[in-house]
């Protein structure tokens, strides 16, 4: 049984940061990756950020690179998403997730994945 647990969501001022964290158990993120997801309300679950299972590979959506930032560390299984200078236009919840297939890219649509944490609240104030 695969489960994934996000912390690190809140509310935070425009312009301020947060750290969400992903912690797997029963699937090793170093095998198979990692991917990060939010929805906001009315939109459609979108792509933000994720890392290949082989090689490691980053990639961060193109409209948040720059602010946005994912890491791993495999010794606790867990992954990081780093995001700075945020917008009320963040606002969301975000997900983690873990990919269906062991890749070298880094899957970007939702069918792609199939085990999802429970999401994380982050609301950005203006």
């Amino acid at each position: 049984q695969v489960q994934l647990a996000e912390s690190g969501g809140g509310l935070v001022q425009a312009g301020g940061s947060l750290r969400l964290s992903c912690t797997a158990i029963g699937r090793a993120l170093s095998t198979y990756g990692m991917g990060w997801f939010r929805q906001a309300p009315g939109k459609d679950r979108e792509f933000v950020a994720g890392v290949s299972g082989i090689g490691g590979n980053l990639y961060v959506a193109d409209s948040l690179k720059g602010r946005f930032t994912i890491s791993t560390d495999n010794a606790k299984n867990t992954g990081y998403l780093q995001m700075d200078s945020l917008e009320p236009e963040d606002t969301a919840v975000y997900y983690c997730a873990f990919p269906r297939l062991i890749t070298t890219m880094v899957p970007r649509s939702l069918i792609s994945y199939t085990y999802w944490g429970q999401g994380t609240q982050v609301t950005v104030s203006s």
